[in-house]
């Protein structure tokens, strides 16, 4: 079976993961056209618990999402197509930026994504509605004081890739910051947690 050739991933209750070179029935589900790769299409448990809270989280609609470790951009299109306005995707990886690229155009949502190959220093925006950031807890550590100041008061941080042994100092360093943890999901090796910006 090839990269682009796999049955249909369904992730949650809202999710479904196609490939870009098959065709499948219409669902009630959103689609994510997404081919399978290195950099995180749906089946890590990281991946699948970001995309489960994303479908929950109120008030998506216009929001100015940040994708810090994007990947695939498979974070950054289903918050778009639940109805945030536009999405920043930021990668070290060449190849990951370039990805991300392909499955925004492959989803015809182009126009409403950038890319920045870099870190989060690349990005000068400080008005994040959403930001997003399904990488490991010691990076999140480092990076919290930037991503915070990038977070609009109030806003919506949604963390992931996060060890067991590192959730608790994750969450106490966004907690220093002034963030508010709204929920805190522990997975089989990994966890997610959902924050508020200070006010």
């Amino acid at each position: 079976m090839s990269l682009n050739n796999f049955p249909p991933l369904l992730i949650g209750e809202r999710f479904r993961i196609v490939s870009p070179d098959q065709h499948f029935p219409p669902s009630a589900r959103i689609d994510l056209i997404m081919s399978r790769g290195a950099f995180g299409s749906g089946e890590h448990e990281t991946t699948a618990s970001c995309l489960n809270l994303l479908s929950t989280l109120p008030a998506l609609r216009n929001a100015r999402v940040l994708d810090l470790g994007s990947g695939t951009g498979v974070l950054a299109l289903a918050a778009l197509k639940l109805g945030a306005a536009h999405a920043v995707c930021v990668d070290i990886e060449a190849d990951a930026v370039a990805t991300a690229r392909l499955n925004g155009h492959r989803n015809d949502l182009s126009d409403r994504l950038t890319h920045i190959h870099g870190t989060l220093n690349h990005v000068d925006s400080r008005d994040f509605d959403l930001i997003l950031a399904n990488i490991y807890g010691d990076i999140l550590v480092a990076v919290a004081p930037s991503l915070v100041d990038r977070a609009q008061p109030g806003a919506t941080l949604l963390l992931s890739g996060i060890l067991w042994e590192d959730n608790f100092p994750v969450r106490q360093c966004y907690e220093r910051l002034g963030c508010t943890v709204i929920a805190n999901r522990m997975l089989s090796e990994f966890s997610s947690v959902i924050l508020h910006a200070p006010l």
